[in-house]
């Protein structure tokens, strides 16, 4: 029942970002709101755990990116800087907005992770570096270039307005940063 609440949960976001009601929770998913309490004490809580589930889930994805040896360093780098979560609820600016204004301890939680040091992504670079297939560059500028590019796909009414999918946008937005930081012989 939980995943059906969190699935339920995650198109109401979809559809009326964070100013859907528990009944109306209850009304998608066709049981009573005691039920949803039964499970979750709060709209917050459940916020809390798709947050964390997402968090996890690029996390995951990022650690076994990045020690898949099997991967040239140049596509493991490419890999970890384009991971988008299985679900796209949390990468909406407008989304976060109203989490902030809203739910300001669930907001601080996503806001320290895109404010995080990124470090699997640096230790690549860095390691990249070192074997001469990135430029060598100062290591927090191209932090700081990579990141602010990342968090451009947060402002999904530009890409929704030019008709490109944040997952496009994402491989774009890494092949241009890739192929500009990569040294001309690699």
């Amino acid at each position: 029942m939980k995943e059906r609440i969190l699935e339920g949960f995650r198109k109401e976001i979809q559809q009326q970002g964070l100013r859907f009601s528990m009944d109306d929770l209850a009304r998608r998913l066709g049981v009573s709101k005691k039920t949803l309490y039964k499970y979750y004490s709060s709209k917050a809580e459940i916020l809390d755990e798709l947050i964390d589930m997402t968090l996890e889930n690029m996390e995951e994805k990022a650690r076994a990116i990045k020690s898949n040896e099997e991967l040239p360093l140049i596509e493991r780098l490419r890999g970890v800087i384009a991971i988008v979560p299985d679900h796209l609820e949390l990468t909406d600016i407008r989304i976060l907005n109203e989490m902030k204004k809203f739910f300001p301890e669930q907001w601080a939680k996503v806001d320290s992770f895109l404010q995080s040091d990124w470090e699997e992504i640096r230790i690549l670079v860095e390691q990249g570096i070192e074997e001469g297939i990135i430029k060598n560059m100062n290591v927090a500028l191209i932090m700081k270039v990579i990141i602010v590019s990342i968090n451009t796909t947060l402002e999904q009414s530009f890409y929704l307005e030019n008709n490109i999918a944040p997952v496009d946008a994402m491989d774009d937005i890494v092949s241009i940063l890739i192929d500009g930081l990569k040294t001309e012989n690699k």
